[in-house]
C-alpha cells in the first residue's frame, strides 16, 4: 500500500471515530479507488450510508465486508439491520443467526479478523523500529505479528529481512526459504534471499535465485542489476 492510501486509510478512520461522516466517506472512497479489499472500510460506509437512509448502497458495502471476511461479526450485524429496514426480514433472520454463530468462539479465542488487525498493528511498530535501525527490536514485533496471524507472508518477509540486517543471516534465510515454501512464486522472498546469500559470500547460491526470478520475470530489473554487479565482481 502507497503511503497516499495509507495517510487516506488513517484519515478516514479517524474522521469516523468522530462521526465526521462526510469527510470519512471522502477518505474511504479514495482508499477504495486502489485497494478495495480493507472489510472495515466497506463496514464504515456501509454505516455511513445507513445513517443517510441510503440502504441499498449500505447493503452493498456490508455485503463486500463479509465477502472478505465471513466471520466480520460487527458487518454481519450491520447487514442484518440493513436488510431489516429493507423489509428482508427473513434476510435479516438468516445473517443475524449467522453472525451469532460465528461470534460463539472458545474463551480466550480470538476472532481471525481481530487477529490480522492486531498483527498488522505489531508490524507497525516493527516498521517503526526498522526504520531508526533497531532490527532486533523490529523483529521482536514482528515475531509477535506472526503470532496472530502467520500466514501473513509481507511480515514474515519483513522479519527476514530486519533479521539479515540485525547481521542474523541463518535465521533470515531460514524465514526466507519458509516463506518460499509456502509461496513459491512470490518474487520479493527470492530476490531478498539472493541479496542475504550474497552478503555472505554464498555467491553461486545467490545468482540462481536471481535466475530463478528472471526465469518468471525476464523484465526483473532489481535481478538483471544484481546478476551484473555479481558477474563483475568474478562471482565465488
Amino acid at each position: 500500500m502507497d503511503e497516499h492510501t495509507k495517510e487516506n486509510l488513517r484519515l478516514g478512520r479517524d474522521a469516523y471515530k468522530k462521526k465526521e461522516y462526510s469527510r470519512a466517506e471522502s477518505y474511504l472512497l479514495q482508499v477504495l479507488e486502489s485497494h478495495s479489499g480493507f472489510a472495515d472500510v466497506h463496514n464504515m460506509l456501509g454505516v455511513i450510508f445507513h445513517d443517510r437512509g441510503l440502504f441499498s448502497k449500505a447493503q452493498g458495502h456490508f455485503e463486500m465486508a463479509l465477502q472478505i471476511n465471513p466471520n466480520y461479526t460487527e458487518a454481519a450485524l450491520n447487514l442484518a439491520v440493513t436488510y431489516n429496514d429493507l423489509g428482508r426480514y427473513e434476510d435479516a433472520k438468516r445473517v443475524y443467526g449467522q453472525a451469532l454463530a460465528n461470534s460463539r468462539t472458545e474463551p480466550g479465542e480470538l476472532d481471525p479478523f481481530v487477529r490480522g488487525k492486531i498483527a498488522n498493528m505489531y508490524a507497525d511498530i516493527g516498521d517503526v523500529f526498522a526504520s531508526s535501525g533497531l532490527y532486533d527490536l523490529a523483529a521482536a514485533e514482528y515475531d509477535k505479528a506472526l503470532s496472530m496471524a502467520p500466514g501473513f507472508v509481507d511480515i514474515r518477509l519483513k522479519l527476514a529481512q530486519a533479521l539479515r540486517d540485525a547481521g542474523k543471516h541463518d535465521a533470515a534465510i531460514a524465514q526466507f526459504e519458509q516463506i518460499l515454501r509456502d509461496r513459491p512464486g512470490y518474487t520479493s522472498a527470492r530476490v531478498h534471499l539472493g541479496i542475504t546469500l550474497y552478503a555472505i559470500g554464498r555467491n553461486t547460491e545467490a545468482i540462481a535465485q536471481w535466475q530463478e526470478v528472471l526465469r518468471h520475470d525476464p523484465d526483473n530489473k532489481s535481478c538483471k542489476m544484481y546478476l551484473n554487479l555479481v558477474s563483475g565482481a568474478g562471482g565465488d
